[in-house]
């Protein structure tokens, strides 16, 4: 095949518009499961505090028929905890040519920044409300820290390995110790973590667990339950779909489902384990002191700076409502 003479092709052509999409494709995960199943509560200072309370387990209670001296019950008092709020920021900053140009795929580039910053926030509180940190009121050079999930479960807590728990009476102030023994994640261990959740009254619904932990309950031989052949959902027919995952766990003491969040930090030793968490979100809230906003800072220049800011901290209504599997390789 030949081309005629003085065709014009596109090769050689100089003023073709450009051809850019108009959609700007963003695959980043913006799921927070611990952050989402949070109770939405309110804080007045940045020390905020609440009360948990407990009834002591039934024991032999049988009393002499006529007696007429009986002493008084001693009391058991309700326990009052507290946490710390913490400030995030993001600061976007555009120049006034920047916001006048035309974008593909967006409007005025600060707003855009802005949006994307705030889902950054959300990713980054989920890290740090699952994170094994304490509690700190900060100072003139250090920030202040709200104590994370692993500083506050001591009560139904399985150790991997060496691992321990936070000391009672200390909660949120004593980090769950990691030394140098991981645990696997092991049906006996799940079983054994919700046992003591079950026996300090607790009765968690939800297991939070890294992707590899979610692969590795996929795995468990019990998992899979009576066989039934598979079938294609749209077909109808036998043999087209292979199912190879456990999203519920039916336990002796409830039933679990589980959820993978590809943000739980790597607490464990060498930063190369995780903790599985055994969560009654009834019993998990954030405290905002101030909540989402958006403050525009003095313009000094020819561009625009605005702050995006949220203070906040964790709330444990009462550990004894969750469990932890902690450090699993």
């Amino acid at each position: 095949m030949a081309i005629a003479t003085n065709t014009s092709l596109t090769y050689s052509s100089v003023a073709i518009r450009e051809d850019l999409s108009d959609v700007i494709y963003n695959i980043a995960p913006m799921d927070t499961p611990f952050l989402s199943g949070c109770a939405k509560m309110s804080a007045d200072n940045t020390k905020f505090e609440w009360q948990t309370d407990t009834i002591t387990a039934g024991a032999a209670n049988r009393q002499l028929e006529g007696d007429d001296s009986p002493s008084a019950t001693a009391r058991s008092l309700p326990t009052r905890l507290d946490n710390y709020t913490q400030i995030s920021r993001y600061i976007a900053q555009t120049s006034g040519t920047d916001d006048a140009v035309d974008y593909a795929g967006h409007g005025k580039h600060q707003a855009y920044m802005l949006a994307k910053l705030g889902k950054r926030m959300k990713r980054d509180m989920e890290v740090m409300l699952t994170q094994n940190i304490v509690k700190a009121a900060g100072d003139a050079t250090a920030g202040r820290a709200t104590a994370g999930v692993p500083a506050w479960i001591n009560t139904a807590h399985v150790a991997g390995g060496a691992s321990g728990s936070p000391a009672a009476g200390s909660l949120g102030t004593t980090a769950m110790v990691n030394n140098t023994a991981t645990a696997a994640c092991t049906e006996a261990n799940i079983k054994a973590t919700i046992k003591e959740a079950y026996d300090a009254g607790g009765q968690p619904d939800m297991m939070l667990v890294p992707s590899a932990v979610k692969q590795t309950i996929s795995g468990l031989s019990s998992g899979a339950g009576p066989g039934v052949p598979a079938r294609n959902p749209v077909s109808g027919k036998g043999g087209a779909t292979a199912i190879a995952a456990v999203d519920i766990y039916v336990s002796d003491f409830g039933t679990f489902k589980i959820v993978p969040d590809r943000n739980l930090s790597a607490d464990g030793p060498g930063s190369v384990a995780a903790n599985v968490f055994f969560l009654d979100m009834d019993y998990w809230g954030v405290a905002w002191l101030r909540p989402f906003q958006t403050v525009t800072l003095a313009k000094t220049g020819d561009s625009d700076k605005q702050m995006l800011l949220g203070e906040y901290g964790l709330v444990s209504k009462n550990e004894k409502a969750s469990a932890i599997l902690a450090s699993v390789s």
